[in-house]
Formats: C-alpha cells, sequence, structure tokens
C-alpha cells in the first residue's frame, strides 16, 4: 500500500520539475533592446522597463544631437527664427550634466 501512495507523488514532483524547465528565457538576451519583442516573466518585465528607458533616452539624444546641428546652421545663416526654435528644442531634449 505504501508503494502506491509513493508512485504518484513521484510522478506530482517530476511534472512539476519539468514544468520549471520549459520556462521561455525571460527576454532575448542575444538582440539589442531596438530588436527584442518578447519580455516573459518579472525578470522580463524589468528588463522591458529598462530597454524602455535606454531607448527613450537614446531618441531623446538623436533629437539633442539633431537640433544642436541645425541650430550651428540657423546662427551660421543668420536665421534668428530657426535659431530660436531650436533653443528651444535643445532645451527640451538636451541633457545637461
Amino acid at each position: 500500500m505504501s508503494k502506491l501512495n509513493i508512485i504518484p507523488s513521484l510522478s506530482i514532483i517530476v511534472a512539476l520539475g519539468a514544468c520549471s524547465s520549459i520556462q521561455p528565457p525571460a527576454y532575448e538576451k542575444d538582440k539589442s533592446p531596438e530588436n527584442r519583442r518578447e519580455y516573459n516573466g518579472l525578470k522580463g518585465v524589468i528588463q522591458q522597463q529598462k530597454d524602455q528607458s535606454y531607448l527613450m533616452s537614446a531618441e531623446l539624444q538623436k533629437k539633442c544631437n539633431a537640433a544642436r546641428i541645425d541650430h550651428a546652421v540657423a546662427e551660421s545663416t543668420g536665421d534668428d527664427a530657426q535659431s530660436k526654435a531650436q533653443q528651444a528644442i535643445i532645451k527640451a531634449t538636451c541633457v545637461t550634466d
């Protein structure tokens, strides 16, 4: 009778162990943040937030750099209206230390 109780217990333990071994990875570690599309579990959510923060910072940096270039061009051509517009973009997007 005791052997009959052990067999179901062992099968449950084996089944539970197998469930944890087939979980997908938290995120696609081999891809850059720009190319990741799948996030799983708590670690995946945490990495997704980090990736989103990184991507937002990168986008702001691109806008900042473009505005600085456009501002320099506007200054060199004497276009005051464009210069002021680019200064506003620089103020909104560039991070100061």
